[in-house]
């Protein structure tokens, strides 16, 4: 149930933030949103909770050209932060979901022989970051004989072959080419939702990547309802 909750306010998330930037006390307490400002490296995941989403402060430097300068210059400064930070990545924090309130714009600092100004912003924001050991559900976009590649929202995830369950085999003549039981009664394919576990996750300077099983109990295809 958590799983569903996540993706539906995920979905809720970017549909405010467009439109009014303020949320629901509920909403964030759905996700896994901590009111309070808090580290990573206060955040040590549990077999009891793992939680995926985070409400966390920023920063962020805006870069701002002098033509901008007038009236709407604080419009202007937040619209350039919401579209700079939201649906970008970084390996410390994860995924920007959503800018949800500016807290403060600093005074602006010229840049020397440019013209340019640089304004500081602190503003708090939901992220997405993946532990190893999550359950979540995935959207297959490709199918080969080496595994699975599929999404997890903004995060793609890798199910190895090693990692299918050994009475699903690839076949190749398919079309469109899937992992199959002998009696076809379960059939995963591209476009297909899966639910797998998270085994391990890579982590860049602006990207992150995860790996997943689907050998576990309640794991694999997601039937339709």
């Amino acid at each position: 149930m958590c799983i569903f909750l996540a993706r539906f306010y995920l979905l809720e998330a970017h549909r405010t933030c467009r439109t009014e930037r303020s949320f629901d006390g509920k909403v964030l307490a759905a996700i896994g949103c901590a009111h309070n400002s808090f580290s990573y490296r206060r955040c040590v995941p549990s077999a009891h909770a793992l939680v995926m989403f985070y409400h966390i402060p920023l920063e962020h430097e805006i870069c701002l050209h002098p033509k901008y300068f007038g009236p709407d210059l604080l419009e202007t400064v937040k619209r350039k932060l919401f579209n700079e930070v939201e649906g970008t990545c970084t390996g410390k924090y994860g995924f920007v979901v959503a800018v949800t309130t500016i807290d403060n714009i600093g005074a602006g600092l010229i840049q020397p022989g440019r013209g340019f100004v640089l304004y500081p912003v602190k503003y708090k924001a939901i992220v997405f970051r993946p532990f190893k050991g999550q359950v979540v559900d995935a959207v297959v976009n490709q199918v080969n004989k080496v595994g699975l590649f599929c999404d997890i929202g903004p995060l793609q995830c890798f199910v190895s072959r090693h990692c299918i369950p050994p009475d699903m085999e690839f076949e190749p003549n398919s079309n469109p080419a899937c992992y199959k039981t002998q009696d076809e009664s379960v059939v995963i394919k591209q476009d297909d939702e899966i639910r797998v576990k998270l085994i391990g996750t890579r982590v860049d300077a602006s990207d992150i990547f995860a790996i997943g099983t689907l050998m576990d109990d309640y794991l694999g295809l997601v039937a339709n309802e």
